[in-house]
């Protein structure tokens, strides 16, 4: 099916990126808000992002003024009678988000697609009483939705594959790379990535001196950029917002257990009102406030826990992503090809080691496990290794170096 004609509910950052990027393919895309103010300030912020290409040579005053005609603000679903695909991007609540499947259903012909933007809320779900929950599908963009190449596309258990292809068709006609994920917390992209930063974050409150626990991330930061990743794990929490990851964090447990059990730094952070930069401070300060209370957090969890100076390593913190990617593949989440695709496109995996499984194949297989083993030994069964990789090392498979891994050479 052709999309014509687009509609994004919910005017904030990211519904706004999201219009921005659809009338930008040339489509024309309502965005709908509540207030006639959030949809303005939604507007607004089309027009800026459209204004900053002109700045930048990329586009003419008259090409953006075309663009702009393209956008047109709603508060009501009055003219949704011709949309062909409608996006949610509405507040991160699952009952606030099944009102507005609701509201589309009745608003929207029964051709449209009604896809979510959601990060974290099951798709099965959100389709769950609807009346066409064939076609309801994720599609979820990357913030800034106008920047990232990345758009994870995730059926439901009553999603059509007709709705799933034309979810993809769509993406790729944004000029994005659209990945299919099957269903599950935290789609792909977060579920690998939360264990990397939930693993610094326990290393950070289990070092031997809290009152250098802002040197230690600082010097962690440093490590994984020198890497090749695009910030450390620290920087990129804070930017992510430190209420936002314990949540995420929150999620991944509740559905995969103990292997992914929040770092306790994470919620004691948040008490702290250590957000990231819309607070002010998070691990690192953005603000000239003074005193910083990350040694005394982290003093009083090694108070609780008992469990002080443990060693630190990059390889420490990229495993459990690693083992969680080889988790993810052979639940059949996602090909080997797409989960690498997927991490440097959404999270700048450096694309020198090709992502996770590339990297684990260039690595060594045979290392890999003896790291993850000696971790858990160490630090405990959240580094388990996954069957799979078990049974590549038995059967020689072993990377680069035997030409056969999770890719052949």
């Amino acid at each position: 099916m052709y999309i014509y004609k687009a509609a994004v509910i919910g005017a904030g950052t990211m519904g706004a990126q999201i219009a921005q990027t659809i009338s930008y393919a040339g489509l024309p895309v309502i965005l709908k808000d509540i207030k006639p103010d959030s949809v303005e300030r939604g507007l607004a912020t089309v027009r800026k992002i459209y204004q900053g290409r002109v700045e930048k040579g990329k586009m003419t005053a008259h090409e953006m003024e075309q663009k702009m005609a393209l956008v047109s603000g709603a508060t009501d679903y009055s003219g949704f009678g011709d949309v062909d695909l409608a996006i949610e991007a509405v507040f991160e609540d699952a009952g606030v988000k099944r009102r507005v499947f609701a509201d589309l259903e009745a608003a929207c012909p029964e051709s449209a697609i009604l896809a979510t933007n959601t990060s974290s809320l099951s798709i099965s779900g959100l389709a769950a009483g609807l009346k066409r929950p064939e076609k309801v599908v994720g599609v979820h963009f990357f913030n800034p939705a106008h920047v990232m190449k990345l758009v994870e596309v995730i059926p439901g258990m009553a999603t059509s594959p007709e709705t799933v292809d034309d979810a993809v068709a769509f993406a790729e006609s944004l000029r994005k790379i659209p990945i299919r994920v099957q269903e599950c917390a935290g789609f792909l992209v977060n579920r690998l990535l939360m264990p990397y930063l939930n693993e610094a974050a326990m290393a950070l409150q289990e070092i031997s001196r809290p009152e250098a626990a802002v040197e230690e991330a600082k010097r962690l930061d440093a490590a994984m950029v020198a890497l090749g990743l695009p910030m450390g794990p620290f920087a990129l929490t804070d930017m992510i917002g430190l209420d936002v990851a314990a949540k995420v964090a929150a999620i991944l447990h509740d559905s995969f257990g103990p292997r992914m059990a929040p770092a306790a730094l994470l919620e004691e952070m948040v008490k702290a009102g250590r957000l990231g930069p819309k607070s002010g401070a998070g691990f690192f300060a953005y603000d000239d406030r003074a005193g910083d209370p990350l040694p005394q957090v982290v003093a009083a969890i090694q108070k609780r826990t008992g469990i002080r100076g443990t060693a630190c390593s990059p390889s420490r913190l990229l495993m459990p992503m690693i083992n969680e990617a080889v988790i993810c593949l052979q639940e059949g989440v996602a090909t080997a090809a797409d989960i690498d695709m997927a991490m440097m496109a959404g999270t700048g995996f450096p694309q020198d080691k090709g992502g996770p499984l590339h990297y684990a194949d260039q690595v060594g297989l045979d290392v890999v496990l003896g790291d993850l083993d000696r971790f858990t030994r160490e630090l405990g069964p959240r580094f388990w290794p996954a069957p799979m990789l078990k049974r590549m090392v038995a059967a020689g498979f072993l990377g680069v170096k035997s030409r056969r891994g999770f890719f052949t050479y």
